[in-house]
């Protein structure tokens, strides 16, 4: 058998300040296959981003340990690419060396980063606004570079955090599809934060259900409903009902601990 692609063994990881410790993730084991599609899926403060940074390497757990290819993550590095939902371009460079960017700092030739540029704003329906700054695209146009700056890189690993959260629903829907395009015809192992039980379904091989702090697995499934997946579908609307029970009982486990801490005070 191959080995997992990303392996996540007893991880925790817990914040501490002057006031309070803060348990974030407790105990997390997850072995993820290349090339599959996973979702952590949760309401906000189960850890889903705690979690995704911790397998870039941006915040190290507290204990426990998070392996690609059977080597132990200390930081960042080139196999894994990040999408951000805040988008991360530079302002002052154009869609063209946003994309650039990261080959250009590899020292690639020049050639050669121009034919992967012209690849990718082709891919990306981009190449009309190869010469815009950030400030000139929607929203979706930014996520659109965003994504292309990360493919540049090749990194056969993409993790995303919420990267469409941000934007309106008919924009939204055309960037799942295109992700799923990519995302099939290159065979990434993607792994993508999400609070929405309909995009988790529409996008993922699995789906991993995290509980309100301190995150764990409380469910671990396989979406085996075929692509291209109809949200109004029976079957999509079944298990939509199934996780929308298990993240509604997280959400309440958040409420009352919220009122718990209120009476407290």
């Amino acid at each position: 058998m191959q080995a997992p692609h990303i392996s996540i063994e007893r991880v925790n990881k817990v914040f501490e300040s002057d006031c309070r410790t803060v348990a974030a993730l407790q105990d997390i084991s997850l072995d993820i296959p290349h090339g599959q599609f996973t979702c952590l899926l949760g309401p906000s403060g189960c850890g889903k981003s705690t979690l995704l940074n911790a397998v870039a390497g941006f915040a190290p757990p507290s204990s426990g340990a998070i392996m690609v290819d059977g080597r132990p993550v200390a930081a960042p590095g080139p196999e894994r690419g990040m999408v951000f939902q805040e988008y991360a371009l530079f302002p002052w460079m154009t869609v063209e060396k946003n994309v650039a960017f990261g080959l250009e700092i590899k020292g690639l030739p020049a050639a050669q980063v121009g034919a992967t540029v012209d690849r990718l704003l082709k891919m990306l329906s981009l190449g009309d606004f190869r010469q815009r700054y950030p400030k000139d695209l929607s929203g979706g146009m930014r996520q659109r570079v965003a994504i292309a700056r990360v493919l540049a890189l090749d990194s056969p690993i993409m993790l995303m955090d919420e990267p469409f959260g941000a934007l309106d629903a008919l924009t939204r829907r055309n960037l799942q599809d295109e992700l799923l395009r990519i995302w099939a015809g290159l065979e990434k192992t993607i792994l993508f934060v999400t609070h929405s039980i309909e995009e988790a379904i529409y996008l993922a091989d699995r789906i991993v259900v995290m509980t309100y702090r301190p995150g764990t697995i409380k469910r671990d499934l396989l979406v085996e409903i075929p692509r291209m997946r109809d949200p109004a579908a029976p079957a999509f609307n079944a298990l939509k009902r199934e996780l929308g029970m298990l993240v509604m009982e997280e959400q309440q486990r958040h409420h009352n601990d919220e009122l718990r801490m209120a009476a407290l005070d």
